[in-house]
């Protein structure tokens, strides 16, 4: 276990000391896909569901996740966000979340990217329940990340 960054000799779990690392610009890029009707997705981009306009609501509702996602996830580090874009697409059945986070500073910044993404799908979900029950929230990951020890990563 001595080599998991986030567990103790004795096995217990803790936040890691990132204090002897370097700040260096970080960016991360995350998708949630929400899968609903054809008739949803396009009422969702009109505008015209019964709960109001979801998009501009999902894009707030990320961009203020990803700022609070040392206060969701334990052991992440509270980070200065230099930039964060959720842009919500549709297409078909399905409406597309991408959460892109940027910072400068000694971690990363690919679990804001993910939190953005998913609180921006589950708000979807919030404002077109009401019309589909049975929209599923799926394909929720990192699609890329640069900057840090670790260097540039694209998922393929």
């Amino acid at each position: 276990m001595s080599d998991l960054t986030h567990i103790r000799a004795d096995g217990s779990a803790h936040m890691v000391d990132v204090s002897g690392k370097e700040s260096t610009a970080r960016r991360a890029v995350a998708r949630a896909v929400l899968a609903t009707r054809t008739d949803v997705v396009a009422a969702v981009l009109s505008g015209d569901l019964p709960k109001g306009e979801a998009v501009g609501t999902a894009r707030i509702a990320g961009i203020l996740a990803a700022k609070q996602t040392s206060t969701l996830i334990p052991l992440c580090h509270p980070l200065p966000l230099t930039s964060i874009t959720v842009d919500i697409a549709g297409a078909g059945e399905t409406l597309t979340v991408v959460a892109t986070v940027a910072t400068t500073s000694q971690t990363g910044v690919e679990m804001e990217a993910l939190t953005a993404a998913s609180v921006a799908a589950l708000t979807l979900y919030d404002m077109i329940k009401a019309v589909d029950r049975l929209a599923v929230i799926r394909d929720i990951m990192v699609l890329e990340k640069s900057g840090g020890k670790s260097g540039d990563w694209t998922r393929e």
